[in-house]
């Protein structure tokens, strides 16, 4: 059966039952149907005091086109730590229309470790991130207004782009205020995808509404003739933003197929903003069970980077455990093996492409000092001898595997690893920060690229050093870096897979993000909106005579 078929043949509890068993109230639910609800700010006041369950975030290798079902993988650990009888709970992104009805399709996990109703969560959801790009888009229209009627604050250099939650390259750069009114005045402009919006980044930093509205007012959307920032509060603009949010900062309650509860809140993407889901839900999560298990965004030079340096920094948490994420296929396709070969045995290209896996290991555990075990997302064509081979070259880093079989059997297929996960989380660790938010934004940038990455240094444009100057001078460089990098590689060149050669990472552009509260370093050749592939998931995804969604993966 398809993932959705799965879906639909699986009967899910009421959403008031899923949060009555982690007590939460009636009253502090507003329902959305029979399957999601959001859940009030009520709910975390009153647990401030408990104390916090153990986090555990899922992350993984650099990813391929063969898939690596990380989120498949986390269900799935929910799912099994539910089996072995723990308390847990999911705290995961939502899942953007771009990718989507793009190239990756749905992002619910997949077989019989899925969040439902897939459907919904796939799509319209709850309307949070329509509500996002109704805000960003409120302060676009706010701007041209301002301008419009005589510019009583010196705008010159307009630097806010409008925002859709889909990939459409054609958007990526336009000129508007072709209308010849009087008054309205032509200028270059462009969009990004929703996810990649300040304001998405906002959402999922924000510690609460009030934190929103303060972030909001702190964008900077251009400069004006004495080249000062000019930002949303200065237009007034703050309140009304914040009002289109109310319900936004709100987590979202669904449940897995093994009625596991998950909430599911916000979802920047990792290789063009921070890839994680809204501190609000993860600090609400590990007040609601001995165990959270999240996620970040693609592998764990990015997703994991930007938890760990921004997200935990921010909000004051640490994982406890982190689990790495791969399949023996995409190991292999790291080691330079073509994918119409991949299912054949090759044990030398799946030495080459461990090293891919090693460097994620040695980050996430010397690095940053947390204990990490490797989940293999089994297939059952993967080769024993292979399976192995990895199993042997980890022990003798003293690191542990667990070979993760959740697609078919749910959570079933992931009681080793959870069971794994609960030993390794009573071991003491503790976070190490790539760098302190007082060096400089060069220092910043180069040490991820160095420590993280493995560059042998950066390069940065003229264009970009200008900017950094100017963040400088006023005031801004106190912040973390989120740096925008193609996933595929460690490097900047997504071609680029071994990383065989010393490489660099090419900085060509820096965006501050001051409501965010970082810096964007813009690498290689990075959109902030993506483009559809040949073939787009949206060419399958189809409605029945019944009123069905069908082809939606």
């Amino acid at each position: 059966m398809t993932d959705i078929e799965i879906a639909k043949n699986t009967q899910l509890d009421k959403i008031g039952d899923v949060a009555s068993k982690l007590g939460i109230k009636e009253e502090d639910l507003e329902l959305y149907g029979k399957y999601k609800a959001k859940i009030s700010d009520n709910v975390y006041t009153s647990l401030k005091e408990k104390e916090n369950g153990k986090l555990v975030l899922v992350t993984a290798i650099n990813p391929t086109p063969l898939g690596e079902g990380k989120t498949t993988i986390s269900i799935g650990l929910a799912d099994g730590l539910k089996q072995i009888g723990e308390s847990v709970i999911l705290a995961l992104r939502e899942p953007s229309l771009g990718p989507v009805f793009g190239i990756k399709g749905g992002a619910t996990g997949g077989g019989y470790s899925q969040i439902a109703p897939m459907e919904d969560i796939n799509l319209h959801f709850t309307g949070d991130i329509h509500a996002i790009t109704s805000a960003n888009n409120l302060l676009s229209a706010i701007i041209d207004n301002h301008i419009y009627f005589g510019n009583e604050l010196k705008i010159k250099n307009v630097i806010w782009k409008r925002c859709v939650d889909l990939n459409d390259r054609q958007l990526r750069k336009i000129t508007c205020g072709l209308s010849g009114e009087k008054n309205v005045i032509p200028r270059e402009d462009g969009f990004n995808i929703t996810v990649a919006s300040e304001i998405m980044a906002i959402l999922c930093l924000s510690k609460d509404l009030k934190d929103l509205k303060r972030r909001i007012g702190n964008i900077v959307i251009g400069y004006n003739e004495d080249n000062k920032p000019v930002t949303a509060k200065d237009l007034k603009a703050d309140g009304s933003l914040a009002v289109l949010l109310k319900d936004a900062i709100k987590p979202n309650l669904v449940q897995t197929l093994e009625h596991t509860p998950a909430i599911v809140h916000g979802g920047p993407f990792a290789n063009i903003a921070h890839g994680c889901n809204s501190i609000i839900a993860t600090k609400l999560a590990m007040k609601l069970a001995d165990y959270t298990i999240t996620e970040a965004g693609f592998g764990a030079d990015l997703g994991a980077e930007k938890f760990l340096n921004i997200k935990c920094r921010t909000a004051k948490i640490q994982p406890n455990v982190i689990v790495c994420v791969a399949t023996m296929k995409a190991l292999k396709y790291h080691g330079g093996v073509a994918k119409e070969d991949i299912k054949l045995e090759n044990i030398e290209a799946l030495k080459r492409g461990t090293a891919n896996l090693f460097k994620h290991i040695d980050n996430l555990n010397n690095k940053f000092g947390i204990n990490v075990i490797v989940a293999i997302n089994k297939y059952v064509d993967d080769s024993q001898k292979e399976i192995e081979f990895l199993q042997n070259e980890l022990s003798k880093r003293n690191i542990q595997m667990s070979l993760v079989e959740s697609w078919e059997h749910g959570g079933k297929g992931a009681i080793d690893l959870a069971k794994k996960v609960v030993e390794l989380s009573k071991k003491e660790c503790k976070l190490k920060y790539t760098y302190e938010i007082e060096e400089t934004i060069e220092s910043k940038i180069e040490k991820v690229a160095k420590e993280i990455y493995g560059a042998e240094g950066i390069e940065i444009s003229d264009e970009a050093k200008e900017k950094i100057e100017f963040i400088n001078k006023n005031g801004y460089s106190n912040l973390p870096v989120c740096i925008a990098k193609t996933q595929y590689s460690f490097s900047d060149d997504q071609k680029n897979l071994e990383c065989l050669e010393p490489f660099k990472i090419h900085v060509q552009d820096i965006i501050l993000n001051a409501g965010a509260e970082f810096i964007v370093a813009i690498t290689g050749k990075i959109f902030t909106m993506p483009g559809l592939p040949r073939v787009p998931a949206a060419e399958s995804i189809d409605i029945n005579e019944k009123g069905e969604i069908v082809g939606l993966f």
